[in-house]
């Protein structure tokens, strides 16, 4: 079992930042890769991004360029820094850890963008 904890989010304004935190503990794997992704109020679950185990990144269109995903694997840690933040970035964003035969989500933290 691997626990997924999401933390950082918020409201904050048009063209502000927020970093938002998935600390990961429990049968973490090396080799592991996670993911960010987002829900906005009556919408599907979005893919933002993602990032292999030794840092390979990729994102979605709409957020290329604002977005940057990382990760610490010796704190077993991935991080979301968003910047110039848009209203249609507003959603719960759920970390998720998947690995050979494992697929774990966090309960999702709210970030609201709005003036």
């Amino acid at each position: 079992q691997v626990q997924l904890v999401e933390s950082g989010g918020g409201l904050v304004q048009p063209g502000g930042s927020l970093r938002l935190s998935c600390s990961a503990s429990g049968s973490i794997v090396a080799g592991n890769i996670m993911f960010w992704h987002r829900q906005a109020p009556g919408k599907q679950r979005q893919w933002v991004a993602t990032i292999g185990y030794g840092g390979s990144t990729d994102y979605t269109d709409s957020v290329k360029g604002r977005f940057t995903i990382s990760r610490d694997n010796a704190k077993a840690t991935v991080y979301l820094q968003m910047n110039s933040l848009k209203p249609e970035d507003t959603a719960v964003y759920y970390c998720n850890y998947k690995h050979i035969g494992s697929d774990y989500w966090g309960l999702g933290t709210q970030v609201t963008v709005s003036s």
